[in-house]
């Protein structure tokens, strides 16, 4: 506990932050394994021991981004967008356009952050595949979810809600890959007008 009178300099929530933050980026531009633990250090601005104060591991740093940092942004880019729009169809929809709209506006394409993580991470430690694993489900739930609330309101009849959502996210996942390597989100417009039968 400090002493009375002395003001606390440090910030330890922001320095974590500034880890995951840099861990995030990092990750998404170069990968997990291409990234050391020096670069998270020089990327944060902060030494190796307020690093370590936090993070024991690069691994235990990986595991924090998959379940805060890819987690919200799945929250963000495609949960809320779906559980939004009048219906699932239309929610996919509009998140397909809405990420190629600002893939086309970057003028590059990174990748999806959890499918880059898959790829590179999911043979590689049974913990890492459990998170992403984890996380995978919980978007194909919440997109499963949305369907069975259309159908309970009259707007879907026959599709699959589990069906549905497995399609919708492998038909992402794919889409994504393709326009990574063309560094194009072309793709993304094109598979928009599909309806995940």
């Amino acid at each position: 506990m400090p002493r009375e009178g002395r003001i606390r300099t440090n910030d330890p929530q922001g320095t974590r932050r500034k880890v995951l933050d840099a861990a995030a980026e990092a990750f998404q531009t170069k990968g997990y394994h291409a990234t050391s633990i020096g670069d998270l250090v020089e990327a944060a601005g902060i030494s190796g021991g307020a690093l370590h104060h936090h993070f024991a591991t690069k691994k235990a740093i990986g595991l924090a981004v998959i379940s805060e940092r890819v987690s919200e942004a799945v929250e963000e880019t495609w949960i809320k967008p779906i559980w939004e729009a009048g219906s699932a169809r239309q929610g996919v929809r509009s998140v397909f356009m809405a990420i190629a709209d600002e893939l086309d506006r970057q003028g590059f394409v990174r990748g999806c952050p959890l499918n880059n993580l898959a790829h590179e991470l999911s043979l590689a430690d049974p913990d890492f595949r459990a998170a992403i694993s984890l996380l995978f489900g919980r978007w194909r739930n919440a997109v499963a979810d949305k369907m069975r609330a259309d159908q309970q309101a009259g707007i879907e009849e026959r599709t699959d809600p589990e069906r549905f959502a497995s399609l919708v996210i492998a038909t992402y996942s794919g889409a994504m890959a393709m326009a990574k390597a063309d560094q194009d989100a072309t793709i993304l417009r094109v598979c928009c007008r599909s309806d995940w039968n």
